[in-house]
């Protein structure tokens, strides 16, 4: 089993970041980095002859990661209601993956794997991230991935989520189902 760590937040030493490196700790995972790639929009190809065009960027090196993986993490800040352009950016892709021959079965093989989410945020995060969450839902649903679970915690300032104790206890409670998956 392979776990893949999908980082949506640009602070690498954000509340974000804390929490989903306390779920991951003494784990082996794979870390990356949306907004460290070179990605590109998606060209909404569907109804055009030609298809999509090709794009020449790190989007198709980072889902040849993802689809080796067997449990994907999605981590990401909530930046007005939802999860950052970054995140956005990666997923908004996933139109053109599905019909592209280098990634034959996307469905089939997302459908094998495990989704979940962790995000920070200020101001009723629990709340107001539940629009998110439930976009998450959405998403994977239309491409067969399965939604395992959710984590919400709440900090606004830098280093502010080690006062969330129920997310700290939830990501210590996903830490070791995580390396009991893993074994």
């Amino acid at each position: 089993m392979k776990l893949a760590v999908i980082y949506g937040g640009g602070r690498r030493e954000g509340n974000t970041r804390y929490l989903t490196e306390r779920i991951i700790a003494g784990m082996k995972v794979d870390r990356m980095e949306v907004d460290a790639h070179h990605i590109l929009p998606v060209i909404d190809g569907r109804h055009a002859a030609e298809g999509f065009p090709s794009v020449q960027d790190d989007y198709d090196g980072l889902m040849r990661r993802v689809m080796e993986a067997d449990i994907l993490l999605f981590a990401t800040p909530i930046y007005w209601y939802s999860m950052t352009a970054a995140m956005k950016l990666f997923i908004d892709r996933w139109s053109q993956t599905m019909r592209d021959p280098a990634f034959r079965d996307f469905r089939t093989k997302m459908a094998e794997k495990q989704a979940y989410v962790v995000a920070v945020g200020g101001d009723s995060p629990r709340t107001k991230g539940l629009p998110m969450i439930q976009q998450f839902q959405h998403i994977f649903d239309f491409v067969g991935l399965p939604f395992a679970s959710y984590l919400i915690g709440e900090a606004n300032k830098p280093g502010e989520i080690t006062t969330d104790k129920q997310a700290l206890y939830q990501a210590d409670l996903w830490n070791e189902m995580f390396k009991q998956i893993l074994k």
